[in-house]
């Protein structure tokens, strides 16, 4: 927070605090105490960095409200009076919804009209709950422009420019495939210069580290998205219309990007305590391990009984290597993990049937670290509702509060017809054997239990490739955990991008730690890592 505000001007600073993930966090925090419930992290933040805002004239939007945005903005004013900063706070509600039985937290994501009505109060710091992680751009875009609900396209560039700012430095160098081309050691964050057209400029403060370029912002474009049409509670951002500029040094212009009506519902997150899990690594070193594998396995197996938790999972990975100079590089992983709605299930069973095998199973039987008692595991779940299930009301710093209308003109999601493909390269030419990451960036993310994958390169000689190349089938034989699931291509010709989703691959998402990569961060470069053919025409000078 310091770093953007006195690196450079800057009108309105955001923060995306929350999570799939976080939401069962602040969920599980306001069980212990229902004071809390909100991003802690912020307010120790902003008892730093208050003054330094206040002083610049700088407006704070953040939806570190989380479930107690209310709670939230009281501890802000507690801390502009400690400190003697004059603060004047609003809040976004609304966003709650009735819990289903045994649920933690239920919240509809919302747009950016209550943080445009709380600044056009006169608020300094504007807290949230649950609003998309867009909203805190396209409201404070609607209060300087006096945007309409009518406005689509303005809206809709605002969503873009939010879409690439709301994971911070992914879209300065960081998490980025062609990384080893930048200095990436300490990237700045990235600022949206937004336009009264809707466009926006991409950069970041005049001497930080990090890299802003088409890449890493097709990159970001592409980070949690799935067909062309982006749905949201302020407007339908049509992605295939993004166009992308180099405007200078460190410059990216987004622009043309189109809107349509949102959808008349809202997409929802509950996420619930789904049971208790447990997990135990073992240490497999050395030669066999196949065999020591099926040894262990078939041990605690048998040892398990009729206590057999409800779900056990195996995962032998081969990080071993032969002949290896360190007792590491010579081990491999073989990860258990077990899931039960009864605790005891995986509790003491699991550790007895692991552990007292110790002496008596494979050779050099040792684990990563002993295991534990077990620990609840939550479960997300993305519901909808209607627009008009929802009150959304901005609470103004004197207290007043505004009821934010739902959006009059609603439209139905339809799928978004194939664009035309590029003419595919002459065949008969020579070809090389090389991973696909020597050709292609990608950028993978999570939303519940799907993943996404999403896939660019950076000339059209590429693209006329790619296109064709990259068909589902092809992208499942890369990735045979693929294989069994649904797997859909959406095709983005203007960033040379095809964007995958993955149904089901993280089970029940993130929380419940299905996967030894729970939010399939690494997916898109396992993909580059696999080998292609890849004509000589495509790979340039080596």
């Amino acid at each position: 927070m310091r770093e953007m505000l006195t690196g450079g001007p800057l009108d309105v600073l955001t923060g995306d605090y929350l999570a799939e993930l976080t939401m069962l966090i602040l969920g599980r925090d306001r069980l212990r105490d229902p004071r809390l419930g909100y991003a802690r992290t912020f307010l120790r933040q902003l008892e730093e960095c208050l003054g330094e805002a206040h002083d610049r004239g700088v407006r704070i939007v953040t939806n570190a409200g989380g479930l107690n945005p209310a709670g939230l903005a009281d501890a802000i004013r507690e801390l502009s009076g400690r400190v003697g900063v004059p603060v004047r706070v609003a809040q976004v509600t609304g966003d709650a919804l009735p819990l289903p039985e045994g649920a933690l937290t239920a919240n509809a994501y919302l747009g950016g009209a209550g943080i445009a009505a709380c600044l056009r109060g006169g608020a300094d710091v504007v807290v949230t709950g649950r609003v998309t992680d867009a909203a805190l751009v396209t409201g404070p875009a609607v209060w300087h422009f006096g945007w309409e609900p009518g406005d689509l396209d303005r809206l809709a560039g605002a969503v873009a420019a939010g879409h690439v700012l709301e994971c911070g430095t992914q879209a300065t160098g960081g998490n980025y495939s062609f990384f080893t081309g930048h200095d990436v050691r300490h990237p700045g964050f990235p600022v949206a210069e937004i336009g009264a057209d809707g466009s926006a400029v991409i950069t970041k403060h005049d001497g930080t580290g990090g890299v802003v370029d088409i890449g890493t912002v097709t990159a970001q474009l592409l980070y949690e998205t799935g067909p062309a049409r982006y749905a949201g509670p302020d407007v339908t951002t049509r992605l295939d219309t993004v166009r992308l500029t180099e405007e200078g040094p460190g410059r990216v212009r987004i622009s043309g990007v189109r809107g349509e009506p949102p959808p008349p519902t809202l997409k929802a997150g509950v996420s619930r305590i789904g049971g208790w899990r447990n997990e135990v690594v073992f240490v497999l070193t050395g030669l066999d391990i196949e065999a020591k594998a099926a040894l262990v396995r078939e041990q605690v197996e048998d040892a398990f009984g009729p206590a057999r938790p409800a779900r056990v999972r195996w995962e032998l990975v081969r990080t071993d290597r032969a002949d290896a100079d360190s007792e590491e590089c010579a081990s491999a992983l073989l990860r258990l993990v077990v899931r039960d709605g009864d605790r005891e299930a995986v509790g003491r069973a699991v550790s007895g049937a692991a552990i007292e095998l110790a002496l008596g199973s494979y050779p050099g039987f040792h684990v990563t670290a002993p295991p534990g008692k077990g620990a609840p595991y939550g479960v997300f779940d993305a519901v909808y509702v209607d627009q008009d299930a929802v009150e959304q009301v901005a609470v103004l710093p004197d207290g007043e509060r505004l009821v934010v209308p739902a959006p009059a003109r609603t439209s139905a999601l339809a799928p978004v017809a194939t664009p035309a493909l590029p003419d595919p390269l002459p065949g008969g030419g020579e070809v090389r054997r090389v991973p696909l990451g020597r050709v292609a960036g990608a950028r993978s993310g999570d939303k519940g239990g799907d993943v996404n994958v999403g896939v660019w390169v950076r000339t059209d000689t590429a693209w006329r490739w790619l296109a064709h190349a990259l068909t589902v089938e092809r992208f499942q034989e890369l990735l045979p955990e693929t294989r069994g699931l649904v797997v859909s291509r959406h095709v983005l010709p203007n960033l040379r991008a095809l964007n995958f989703v993955v149904e089901g691959l993280l089970g029940e998402g993130v929380a419940a730690q299905e996967r030894f990569d729970a939010q399939g961060k690494g997916v898109g470069e396992w993909l580059r890592c696999r080998t292609v053919e890849v004509p000589e025409g495509v790979l340039g000078p080596p």
